[in-house]
């Protein structure tokens, strides 16, 4: 110990006064940073413990009136509370009153709807009822049809279908006797028609055969290839029968220089003006008339006109003499209308010297009238029953009586 004490006095004795000012120095400052220090240190405490009793009473303050917001608000509340109930009340009346209309709207509704239903379901009923005689029709059509067809298909039947429709036409636009079917010519053949012309001259021939198989071989080709082929064995079919026709029913003197081809469609009849021209202008060369039902008719409509021209002008001759009996029959009537004229004036003139006479006599009995007699104190007799009156008149001398009768 007493070692260490020696030390550290050898210590203090070899350290300069200087260094020991500047250490005091030192030392001084560092005193005076602690209470410098401590100062502060005591300051802010205090500065804080303001703040935190400052902070406290505005959290106080804010607590109250946070308090006070909380009262009002559970006022506002309670008074929302009656508010909304009230408005829920009513809206709970509201909503039931409109659920009650719209529920008898609805049943109303659904009702009608109903009803609605149920007439459309009866009208549903009754058009399916015409759609089954309907489909019923169709069905026998449609076996009418597949007889058609297969009526068409036999070449005999097809060319008297064609012939009966053609005769149908005739027979109801001509009169009995202007027409005859099957008419055997002088060179063995047999028109389907022969319509006879006024005036002597020969007769119309109306055939009604025509080439349906190429034609339906045309319509079932299923490439332009056959159908090409189809086309060209069709217009070789139409070239024969054109040929055949107006080689066997053109006869010089016989029939007319022009004959009828009858085709028995009228699509058949616009296709074949489309389609094949040339096949038409042929048959004008050769003198055949293509002619469909219609144009049918209207030639039968014209040859009727011309028959019934004709007619008229054979009769001509007994038309005039009926009206020369007719003018014969008015003379007569003329000359016996002036005879009564004449004895309706002779009448008249009578008639006239009467009632002159009838004047005459008025005059005269108004002059006896207006004379003055007297009544010679004597009365009139009465008049008897049926008796015209009298009247009894006496003259001034009593000498003189007159007995006058009044006439109707």
């Amino acid at each position: 110990m007493t070692a260490h004490s020696d030390s550290f006095t050898l210590s203090l004795a070899s350290i300069s006064p200087a260094m020991l000012a500047l250490a005091g120095g030192v030392l001084l400052a560092l005193v005076l940073l602690v209470i410098v220090l401590l100062l502060r240190g005591a300051n802010l405490r205090r500065e804080q413990a303001e703040e935190a009793s400052f902070r406290a009473g505005e959290s106080d303050a804010r607590m109250a009136e946070l308090l006070k917001i909380q009262a009002e608000m559970q006022g506002r509340i309670a008074a929302m509370t009656e508010v909304f109930g009230a408005r829920q009340s009513e809206l709970n009346q509201a909503i039931s009153q409109r659920l009650d209309g719209m529920s008898q709207r609805v049943s109303s509704t659904i009702t009608e709807q109903t009803k609605s239903t149920h007439e459309n379901l009866q009208r549903l009923q009754e058009r399916l009822a015409v759609i089954d005689a309907a489909q019923n029709n169709i069905q026998t059509l449609a076996k009418d049809v597949v007889g058609l067809q297969a009526i068409l298909s036999n070449k005999q039947t097809r060319g008297a279908f064609g012939q009966s429709r053609m005769e149908t036409i005739v027979a109801d636009g001509l009169p009995m006797g202007a027409y005859a079917f099957q008419q055997t010519l002088t060179n063995g053949s047999r028109p389907d028609c022969t319509i006879r012309m006024p005036n002597g001259a020969p007769p119309l021939v109306i055939d009604a055969k025509f080439p349906l198989e190429a034609w339906n071989a045309i319509r079932e080709a299923g490439s332009p290839e056959a159908g090409k082929i189809a086309g060209q064995q069709f217009r070789r079919d139409m070239e024969i029968h054109i040929r055949d026709i107006s080689e066997k029913y053109l006869i010089q003197g016989e029939t007319q220089d022009t004959a009828f081809l009858f085709v028995p469609s009228e699509s058949i009849f616009a296709e074949l003006h489309e389609n094949f021209e040339p096949v038409v202008q042929k048959a004008h060369r050769a003198r055949v008339v293509i002619v469909s039902p219609s144009l049918l008719m209207l030639s039968i409509q014209v040859i009727q006109a011309v028959l019934k021209d004709q007619r008229m002008r054979a009769q001509a001759h007994l038309i005039q003499g009926e009206v020369a009996i007719l003018m014969d029959d008015l003379g007569r009537l003329d000359e016996r209308v002036r005879k009564l004229q004449g004895h309706f004036a002779l009448a008249q003139k009578d008639i006239d010297m009467v009632v002159t006479s009838a004047d005459k006599l008025t005059k005269r009995g108004a002059r006896i009238e207006a004379l003055e007699f007297e009544a010679g104190g004597s009365e009139a007799k009465p008049a008897r029953d049926g008796e015209p009156a009298a009247k009894s008149v006496e003259s001034r001398t009593g000498l003189l009586k007159l007995r006058v009768v009044d006439e109707e």
